[in-house]
């Protein structure tokens, strides 16, 4: 066994969406980054100002209550209008005028930051997601996969926003109020205060961590609906053809149904919380109000302190009030950051070693080696089982045999889908491992059997092959693979849009774009990966004509249905349940009357009769 051995199968991370989570803590410090980010000094000096922002805000708060108390006594005490405490009313307005613009400089200041950090997460996620191998996509629903990034791009901006300009603030103007309670009074009103406070916000995080799994059902079953409806509105046609409907609305609203449920759960359980902060809250007000009132009958306290008591609490409730909330949303976002971290941590299982080498991209044809491999998608499921082949700069090798042996298998293995179990691809005489995806991939051009176009113009979908690419590189393209005069005749021309997947093209015409955009990538290694045998026989014909010339001066790896198509290969392949059983050239193979022979019989007893079967339909 070689090295690869130990390369194959690498564990994955549990997938988005389980109770495998890393929870809050981790959540939170995977955020921290992002808010304090390398090399954005801009950024950075905004935090900063906020910060101050935030605090000469919550400053100015803790003082509206002690002038407006001032303003009340000096009225009390005093008589005639011109005895109106108008410096002191002006200072009141002065300064919740302050607070209330530092508290909105600071939501300005902040935006930026907020909106940058949602901005790269979500980026890097996106980013991430591409670089995963294709086990990882095969297991997944589009649909989900775009909600968890949608709710988690939301989720960080809600925490950045709750939990850094709004949690903060209100805990700091908590100890200012205590204080000032405390030093303008006595202690009573500071441990009253403090009790309250303390008893509400462990009510609130106690409660608030027992409906997060309402919230958790809530996620699980919205990312289930979604992916859902998505792939049943992608798979539209086949729906269609069978009737279906009313199955994939009741499935879809299997999802729906117990997402109603959570999502009533978790409403109920909120008005509850409400309940019991407000409990709390105003039996503490109302503790405190008699010990001012006490005060004041016995003269221990004026009026206005009455009043400041008094301003105090109310204005320490409606923060606390939105405390709940805070917390409540900070647990939200949290859970719905979960879900995009925990696709951050998902295993890369192909990965670029260091010092990769970079492989050239343009030029010369490729030499393609294939060494003694083995490979299996599970460990109970063996694909290759020691295929050893080379194709030499500028060769036309084909690989053909039944399905499920394994040939579309080798493409991805050369593209590094996947990496072999054991043995080795070489390119040029290096193992594929050894270069940079981004350079091996860039060399390599792939026509599929099945072509997926994006939701574009055709122009878009040609010039995919290379971003980049003038107007004439795209339809010299266009012409090499035979689709240009189709393009023009169309009323919008290279504008035309495809639509989903390509559905508004037939399948020849999607696979001639599909052509020019691999010409126009102008890749050193050609894989054609059954491109034809989903076609009708003028059809592929004519694609075949145009896949000669792509082939041209380049080496080329050709998956084939029909043998037909491979006559003129320099040699074939023959595959059968991951071994190559026959090689040689197609006269070759056909003198040896074996696997290859029967097959070319069967294939040319099976053309034979299909004109005899056309007629009797017709």
């Amino acid at each position: 066994m070689t090295r690869n051995a130990a390369r194959a199968n690498p564990h994955l991370a549990p997938a988005p969406g389980t109770k495998q989570t890393h929870g809050s803590l981790a959540t939170i410090i995977s955020l921290l980054p992002y808010l304090w980010p390398k090399g954005e000094p801009a950024l950075r000096a905004r935090l900063v100002l906020a910060s101050l922002a935030m605090l000469l805000s919550k400053v100015a708060t803790v003082y509206i209550p002690v002038i407006y108390g001032r303003s009340v006594d000096k009225l009390t005490h005093q008589a005639g209008p011109l005895a109106v405490p108008a410096a002191l009313i002006i200072g009141y307005a002065l300064v919740r005028v302050a607070a209330a613009a530092f508290g909105e400089m600071r939501d300005a200041l902040f935006a930026a930051v907020q909106m940058r950090a949602s901005r790269v997460v979500a980026r890097k996620t996106f980013e991430h997601l591409h670089a995963l191998s294709m086990r990882f996509h095969l297991d997944r629903q589009t649909g989900g996969l775009s909600n968890i990034i949608l709710r988690g791009t939301l989720g960080i901006q809600n925490v950045l926003r709750l939990a850094t300009f709004n949690l903060l603030p209100t805990i700091i103007e908590l100890l200012l109020t205590t204080f000032m309670l405390w030093h303008l009074f006595n202690v009573w009103y500071a441990l009253i205060t403090f009790t309250a406070i303390g008893l509400y916000i462990a009510f609130t995080f106690a409660f608030t961590a027992w409906r997060t799994k309402f919230r958790r059902a809530m996620n699980e079953t919205d990312t289930e609906a979604q992916g859902k409806a998505i792939d049943s509105l992608l798979n539209f046609e086949t729906v269609k053809y069978f009737g279906n409907e009313a199955h994939e609305s009741n499935r879809f609203d299997e999802s729906l149904a117990r997402y109603e449920t959570a999502s009533v759960k978790s409403q109920v359980s909120l008005n509850a919380l409400n309940i019991g902060q407000a409990v709390i809250i105003s039996l503490a007000l109302g503790a405190m109000m008699l010990m001012a009132a006490w005060g004041v009958v016995y003269n221990h306290m004026s009026p206005g302190s009455f009043v400041v008591v008094n301003t105090y609490l109310m204005q320490l409730y409606v923060p606390l009030n939105f405390l709940g909330f805070t917390y409540l949303t900070l647990n939200q976002g949290l859970i719905d950051m979960e879900q995009m971290f925990s696709l951050l941590r998902v295993n890369q299982e192909v990965k670029d070693t260091p010092g990769a080498l970079e492989l050239e991209r343009h030029g010369a044809p490729a030499e393609v080696s294939f060494e003694d491999v083995h490979f299996a998608y599970n460990p109970d499921r063996q694909i290759l089982k020691g295929v050893s082949f080379t194709a030499a700069p500028g060769q036309k090798i084909a690989i053909v045999g039944p399905t499920g042996s394994g040939k579309s298998t080798i493409s991805r293995l050369l593209f590094r889908f996947y990496d072999a179990t054991e043995g080795r691809v070489l390119v040029d005489g290096h193992d594929v491992r050894d270069y940079t995806q981004n350079s091996l991939r860039a060399a390599i051009g792939v026509v599929p059997q099945d072509t997926v176009l994006f939701n574009d113009t055709i122009f878009y979908n040609i010039a995919y092959g290379r971003p980049g690419a003038t107007v004439e590189e795209i339809e010299h393209a266009a012409k090499l693979a035979q689709v240009h005069d189709f393009i023009v005749s169309l009323p919008q021309g290279y504008k035309t849009k495809v639509g989903e997947r390509g559905l508004k093209l037939s399948g020849g015409e999607k696979q001639r774009v599909a052509i020019a955009r691999t010409i126009l990538k102008n890749p050193r290694i050609l894989i054609l990966d059954e491109a034809t045998s989903a076609l009708d026989t003028h059809t592929e014909q004519e694609i075949s004509a145009a896949l000669r010339d792509v082939a041209h001066d380049r080496t080329t790896l050709v998956i084939a249905h029909r043998l037909s198509t491979v006559t003129d290969a320099d040699e074939i392949l023959v595959l059968r349940e991951g071994l190559i059983v026959e090689r040689g050239t197609h006269a070759a193979l056909l003198a040896q009357n074996g696997v290859y022979a029967g097959m070319w019989a069967a294939q040319v007893e099976l053309d034979d009769a299909s004109p005899a079967i056309a007629d009797v339909a017709e």
